[in-house]
């Protein structure tokens, strides 16, 4: 199963859809980059379509349409490309004034069409889900999903933390994992 459109923002967790919105948090304007009214932006969706230009990204009701990007840093020696950071320069957002002003600004996303991939997970449908094992006994609800570098982690009301790659089925509502023993004792 592939975990996408990663709304994870560290401790915080997952946030869903905005209530009043539908839309999902996508990332966060760490700083201004350069004198142009460029900024760079911690993103937390990996959806790099988030980031192409005329695609509309939200700092509250403010909609705010990308005129360029690209992913900060660059290829490693192997070729990767990291897309956890994207320098991105917004229409209005002409000198680095402008862009200081947005510094830790959440931007939000309408959500996008996911029917490319049966196994992928959507972390806003997760959060609230009732996590079970595979012989149907319940073990909590799913508060967040918190991002971890070696797998994204499943974070419980009761402050457990279950590893996505333990999870063997999802549905509406209900979340099937196959931890080892004694992970959730």
């Amino acid at each position: 199963m592939v975990l996408s459109e990663q709304e994870v923002s560290g401790a915080a967790g997952a946030p869903g859809p905005s209530a009043a919105e539908g839309r999902l948090e996508v990332g966060r304007i760490v700083k201004a980059h350069g004198i142009r009214g460029e900024v760079v932006v911690e993103a937390v969706s990996n959806r790099p379509e988030r980031f192409t230009a005329g695609h509309v990204l939200y700092a509250g009701e403010r909609a705010m349409p990308v005129r360029r990007a690209s992913p900060q840093g660059g290829p490693d020696p192997a070729g990767r490309v990291s897309l956890a950071r994207w320098i991105v320069s917004f229409e209005g957002v002409d000198d680095r004034n402008q862009a200081e002003r947005l510094r830790d600004t959440v931007l939000h996303g309408d959500p996008l069409g996911h029917d490319d991939d049966p196994d992928e997970l959507w972390v806003h449908e997760l959060v609230g889900s009732e996590l079970l094992d595979p012989t149907g006994r319940v073990l909590g609800r799913v508060a967040a999903v918190e991002a971890n570098p070696a797998s994204d982690l499943l974070v419980l009301e009761n402050g457990q933390l279950v590893p996505m790659v333990f999870v063997v089925e999802a549905a509406a509502g209900r979340v099937v994992v196959d931890p080892p023993a004694g992970l959730l004792d």
